[in-house]
Formats: C-alpha cells, structure tokens, sequence
C-alpha cells in the first residue's frame, strides 16, 4: 500500500479506483535499504526533531539501522564498497552543523550513486553491469520521493531512464543461447539523464539553507514554491501488528450480543481503527489508535527512529506528530495495555485525566494533530473502548483470588504480597495493586522510578497499573526499563529493601505470573480462519453503521466511514489466502467508494443503491473470505 518505501498507506485500489484522501491502517512490508542509503533517510528525519538527537544521527552511521538484513553500519559498509572519503560528513556531524550535515550526507549519497554508475558503463559483464544499476537504483531511491514530489515529468523521465539503463546492458543468455551484447549508447544516454540531473540537483557546491530536511532537488528549493514532500517513516520504523496477535475480548461479545446491532459502539470500533481521525503526519502514514494498542492490547514491535527508545514505546508530545505540542524532552514511554479501561481511570501514565473522554481528545488533537473530533465521534469512540474486558483466567477469581489451577509457588507469592512491610510503611503491595478491585487503587504513587527533572520536583508519580494482562505486555515500568516480572520483583526488593530470600523472590514472581496470565491470550488462526477473515468481519461490522447514517443523511460521518474501510479492504485483500475471491473483496471496496462519490454529490438514492448493492455481495463472499 506506500507509494514509496514506507510512505505507507496511501491506496490505489484495483480497476483504476481513486478515492480521495483515503488512508489505510495497514501497512506494507518495507524494502531493504542500502547501509548508506539507509542513514541518509535516518539522517533527513531525525534532523527535523527538535532538540536534534545529534547522537541519534552519528549512530545512523555507525550502526546498521533497526531490523537491517545487514549487519553493517553505512561508514564500515562504503569503506568495504566505495572510494568515497566520508570524512567531511564526519566532521560536519562532530560540530553538529545541521546544514552540513545535510548538504555532505546529500553529496555522498549523490556520489555513489555516480560511483556505480561508473562501474555499471564501465563493466563488460551483462550480470555485473545489471547489478551495479540496481545498486545505483537503489541508491537513487533516497532522492526519488522528493523528486516525485517537486518535478512529477523528471520523475517520471529518471524513471524512463533507468528502465532503459538496465535493459541495454546485455544478456549473457541461458547455456549460450539468447547472449546479447550492450548497447552502449543507450546506455551513455540514459546515464547522462539520470547522471544530469544528479548533478545539478544533489551534487552541487552550496545547498540553499533548509528549514526542513528532504530529498527535494535544489532547482525545486530555489524556486521558491511550496512543494509538500508525502511523509514517511524512516527506515528501521516498524508499524505493523505484533505476531502473534492479542485476542480482543469485548463485554457485549461475551454476553452474546452481536456488534452490528450496536452502531455506535461499531463506529467507535470503526474510529480506533482509521488513520483518518488524527492529522498529519499521522493520519497520512496510516497510524491510528489500534497501531499502537493491537486489539485494546500493547503493540511491543512498534519502533520509530526518534520517537521511541525500544520497540513498544513511543514520545507522542515529540516534535514529529504535532509539532505545536512538542515539549523538548525525550521521554517516549511504555505503550499501555487499554484491556478494562472502564476500570482503570484516571488515564494518563500520571493520572493527569480523570476522564476517558477528556483524555481521548487529547490524543487525538493534541498529541497527533487531528481536527477537533464531533461529539459524535468522542461518543462513539468512548462506548467503543469502554466495552474493553481483561483476558479471562482460569487461575483467578473475579475478585482476585487465586482458583485451585494455580501453582503452589503462586500461592506462597500470594501471602508475600500481602504482607505489610516496615520499609514501606507498614504497606504491602497489595495496598496499590488491590486484589478485588482489578489489581488497582486508582491513585497515583512515587515508587522513585522517575528519575526528577529537577531539584524538587514531585513530578515522580504515576497512576497505578493493574496487573491483570502482564504476562504479556513485558517491558515493565512506565518507561520500559524491567524486561520480566522477575525483573520488577528484584528492583522492588533491592529498592525497597524488604530483605526478600531468593526462594521468596521467585515466589512473588510466580504470583505475579499466575495474576497476569490468561487462558487464550493471542487469537488463533487456522487455513480458512485466517487474519484476512478477522479483518474482513471487522471491515463489514465498521460499514453496518451506514444502516443508521444513511437515513439520517449524515454526510460528514458517512465519509469518514467509508474512507477508511474501502481503503482497508482493498489493502487487505493482498493478504487474502483465497486469491480466487480476491476480486470479490475489491469490488466490495469499490461499492464503497460508490456510496461515498454519490454522498458527495448528495445524491442519496444512489447512496442507498449502492450501499444494497454492498450488503448483496458481502453475502455472496463472506463464505470465501479467507
């Protein structure tokens, strides 16, 4: 679904179907960068954030970026691959000159780019040749974004060029037959477009100052107009669901009832799950809440270069999302678990909202810059979440008592957690994590986690988090920094002092194992209960609400609605296991698009028209969507 390595999102559907501004929140799997290349994108956006992460930039260098399939940093990886001395982007990094920075990291890459060239024009092997323009190719994709964006017609003649570069250099055929020689013309003519245009956009003496970092050409710049280069993440971002993926247990689905007769509580599911209600860059990536909290759970794979400092955690008031919100301190925290939030208020890692309406605002228009959301949508949004239930455990009572199925070990770390100790003041620990109240007090404390911002300061508590659910949302603490429940039992002893044996340790770890595990954790696929198939019935329940927008001519809501799930069904289908029903799924999405161009006309019979047609052919296909 990205127009470009991890331009995520931005959807064309099949048979020539456009629908404007629609965004998907499922992303596409990323293509490998080069090491050099690599650092370069690293290197455009993590000079945008401010304060700039000056050792953040000099590790995109010096160590191969998160999730490489090389296991080589860019400098060790030109000095094995090029001649090309990077000892004055060094230099420029060592005086954090972010201007030279980016104009020597510019020149660098541009140079490669003409190193393999010169290797590729130069080679008399076909295969030799054809691997050099790849590698070229793959270089010049660092810049190919920007150029897209400020010169469509370039673009699009670079494109013609290395099509034309790497089919003139010959073929070495197949056990002597079909050997061609290259065409060496051709060659030099399409270099000389792409090598021409290298030069006077990316090769040259002195950049014009940059107040962004992009790939934009200099001509571009120089000109003086406002050109929007699409957002991206860079590489070593990864956005996608966690795998194995959280099992979702909802209230009203374990009393039976089903979600299509709930539309509001559906359009809430349908808001969780669209890109489209935060502003950009969010909204044009493909982020939503659901990014983030899989299946009202913890994502513990979501990295992004900048804004978090491990996988599983994210800076949201950083400058990326909405600069306007951007406190100037790098703090991403730990993403919290939202299974049971109508128990577990105040919201916030601090408490700071005793509102779950008041706190989802926040995120939504402070934290990722959207518009300010309808009431409708805050309604819809609220009774969605608020239907989020804990998993269930056989091993725990509904009051938090531990049933027969738990283990011995557990049952000594029971008493251990309920016994008062001296150095807390006579408190244990379940005088915060309160059994029969979900393993919560609704306070917050100053465990000395937090490290003060200063001298004074008492800004070190924190709201207290169940402990239902843990066993699988490891790393612990606000920030991430415990790996295990093992982990958290040492720090409390050692910080605490509460002179715990190291039989007793394991004791209270079992304990806290035994609380936060479930029966069925992670939802289970099979050959024709696939991933697709969840979706899909998420996508189809999403759309039921149109059952009560319709008649009501509610255009905005109906637009959102639509956007976000033909984009989504159309972006799922390429993961469909059952490709013969493949088309199926795109013309559902395309019946979508259908009714959101004839609400835009305010055309209303044909809205309705179209949306029969949709619910006709989603019964045809439901049986084959796999």
């Amino acid at each position: 679904m990205t127009r470009d390595f991890l331009k995520m999102l931005m959807v064309s559907f099949a048979s020539a179907l456009v629908l404007s501004g629609s965004v998907a929140a499922t992303p596409a799997k990323e293509t490998p960068w080069l090491p050099e290349a690599a650092a370069y994108r690293l290197t455009l956006f993590l000079g945008n954030l401010e304060p700039l992460p000056w050792n953040d930039i000099e590790i995109a260098w010096t160590e191969p970026y998160r999730g490489s399939e090389l296991s080589i940093g860019a400098l060790a990886w030109l000095d094995r691959v090029s001649d090309i001395d990077p000892a004055r982007l060094l230099d420029a990094i060592a005086d954090e000159d972010r201007q030279a920075v980016f104009a020597e990291a510019t020149r660098l890459i541009a140079l490669r780019i003409e190193e393999e060239l010169d290797r590729a024009i130069a080679a008399e092997d076909p295969a030799r040749a054809q691997q050099t323009v790849r590698t070229s190719r793959e270089l010049y994709r660092a810049f190919a974004d920007g150029i897209a964006a400020a010169e469509p017609a370039a673009a699009k003649q670079i494109g013609l060029a290395w099509l034309e570069l790497n089919s003139s250099t010959g073929s070495a055929g197949v056990l002597g037959a079909g050997v061609t020689s290259a065409d060496r013309d051709t060659m030099a003519a399409a270099r000389a477009v792409i090598s021409g245009y290298i030069a006077g956009n990316y090769l040259i003496d002195d950049f014009a100052p940059r107040r962004t970092l992009s790939a934009l050409p200099e001509t571009a710049v120089l000109s003086g107009r406002a050109i929007e280069v699409p957002p991206s993440l860079p590489p070593g971002s990864d956005i996608f669901d966690q795998d194995p993926l959280p099992r979702l247990v909802l209230n009203f689905e374990e009393q039976g009832i089903d979600e299509t007769g709930l539309p509001l509580v559906a359009y809430g599911d349908m808001l969780f799950d669209s890109a489209q209600i935060f502003g950009g860059p969010a909204r044009d990536l493909g982020l939503a809440c659901s990014t983030c909290h899989n299946r009202s759970d913890v994502n513990q794979r979501l990295f992004i270069p900048g804004a978090s400092h491990q996988p599983g955690a994210i800076d949201v008031d950083g400058a990326f999302f909405n600069p306007i919100f951007n406190d100037r301190r790098n703090d991403p925290l730990d993403i919290p678990s939202l299974r049971g939030l109508r128990f577990t208020g105040p919201y916030g890692r601090d408490g700071r909202f005793a509102s779950l309406r008041d706190f989802t605002r926040n995120v939504i228009v402070n934290e990722f810059g959207g518009d300010e959301p309808t009431p409708f949508m805050m309604d819809a949004l609220v009774a969605y979440m608020l239907e989020f239930d804990f998993l269930p455990n056989s091993m725990l009572t509904t009051d938090g008592r531990l049933t027969e199925a738990a283990p011995e070990a557990a049952r000594r770390g029971e008493a251990i957690f309920n016994t008062p100790f001296a150095s807390l003041g006579d408190r244990s620990c379940a005088s915060c994590h309160v059994s029969d109240a979900n393993f919560l007090d609704r306070q917050a404390h100053n465990i000395g986690s937090v490290a003060p911002a200063y001298e004074g300061a008492r800004a070190g508590a924190l709201d207290t988090p169940t402990l239902l659910g843990t066993a699988y949302t490891a790393p612990y603490f606000h920030d991430g920094s415990l790996p295990t429940l093992a982990a958290v039992v040492d720090w409390f002893d050692e910080t605490k002092s509460l002179g715990l044996t190291g039989a007793e340790r394991a004791d209270l770890t079992a304990y806290l194992e035994t609380v936060g595990a479930a029966d069925e954790p992670y939802e289970a696929f099979d050959a024709e209960n696939t991933a697709f198939r969840l979706a899909f019935s998420e996508l189809i329940t999403f759309a039921s609400t149109l059952d009560t927008l319709l008649p009501r001519r509610d255009a905005r809501h109906i637009l959102l609605l639509t956007d976000t799930v033909a984009a989504d069904l159309s972006a799922d289908a390429s993961t469909m296991s059952n490709l013969a029903a493949r088309p199926g799924v795109y013309a559902l999405a395309e019946k979508l698009a259908e009714v959101s161009a004839a609400v835009r006309d305010e055309d209303w019979t044909a809205a309705e028209a179209s949306w029969t047609a949709f619910k006709a052919e989603t019964a045809d296909i439901e049986e084959r969507a796999f």
